[in-house]
């Protein structure tokens, strides 16, 4: 069974989303604090998808999230943030989410949004064989690994996926729908700003100079493109 962790101090909360997880076949393990969460995440590391509240009584969301994303890679982060608070959805995806679920939210909005989060990370999928060179960069499509003259850049599962849509595609102009529709899928529900983030946050790994990328490059109302 897959196994998810939900760090929400409110139990109110946290119950409705264990709940539906569960009925949608998820085994969840449940955490009040930032301090249970990881214990929790130590007690099971098969744990391969977090939903994270921002506001928690010993420390917040965002410290969660970057402690898990340096520790692990690979593991899905969503965010939960109120409607009003559209800052704190783009600090957490910068600081490694994924995705971000707006409270409040309908089970049918949870499970399509976990549901995506395990097929896009690669988590359900059969990896490719091969790699991709072009320049200073090889990406491993077997490992989903990626390098930079010959050095290791850590990717999450999300960054991976753009990253391969564009070694894909050199130098087609990739709308942020595309973007969208192929890392996310056709039934996500958020919204277009989900990819600017994330490439800017490739950009900072991938770039020499991400104020002026030379790699991924914007096209001014339509989205980004791929050129060495």
């Amino acid at each position: 069974m897959k196994k998810i962790l939900v760090l929400e101090d409110e139990t109110s909360i946290r119950s409705f989303v264990v709940i539906n997880l569960n009925r949608a076949g998820y085994e969840v393990i449940e955490a009040g604090t930032g301090v249970e969460a990881f214990e929790e995440l130590r007690n099971h590391p098969d744990i391969k998808v977090a939903i994270l509240d921002i506001m928690l009584p010993d420390t917040d969301g965002f410290e969660v999230c970057r402690k898990i994303r340096t520790a692990d890679p690979h593991i899905g982060i969503i965010m939960l943030t109120a409607r009003t608070q559209e800052m704190d959805k783009v600090t957490g995806l910068m600081t490694g989410a994924d995705d971000y679920i707006t409270k409040p939210f309908s089970p049918a909005e949870l499970t399509a949004r976990v549901d995506a989060l395990f097929r896009r990370t690669g988590i359900v999928d059969v990896p490719d064989s091969g790699e991709l060179v072009q320049g200073p960069f090889r990406l491993n499509t077997k490992n989903r690994t990626l390098e930079k003259n010959g050095e290791r850049i850590k990717l999450t599962q999300v960054e991976y996926s753009i990253m391969k849509m564009f070694m894909d595609n050199p130098g087609t102009a990739l709308s942020r729908e595309d973007i969208l529709n192929t890392v996310w899928g056709r039934d996500y529900f958020g919204e277009l700003k989900i990819a600017d983030v994330n490439i800017r946050r490739l950009r900072i790994k991938i770039e020499d100079d991400p104020t002026n990328p030379t790699y991924i490059t914007t096209v001014w109302g339509f989205g980004y493109k791929w050129g060495l």
